[in-house]
């Protein structure tokens, strides 16, 4: 039962260190697609952030 102990103390120790990367990715990837959904809505990052004015000529 200690052996068994060790053995999954071990192996999460291995894995632990790999995972690590993907929660930058993962970060990475909510802060583009967020980025890109806001442009789509006509926002840009300026400081400070504004909505961009719609270009419409009136004759």
């Amino acid at each position: 039962m200690k052996f068994r102990k060790i053995i999954n103390l071990v192996t999460l120790l291995a894995i632990l260190p790999a995972l690590s990367g993907c929660w930058y990715l993962l970060a990475g990837g909510a802060g583009a697609y967020g980025g890109y959904k806001m442009k789509e809505k006509g926002y840009t990052l300026q400081n400070p952030i504004t909505k961009e004015k719609s270009s419409q000529t009136s004759k």
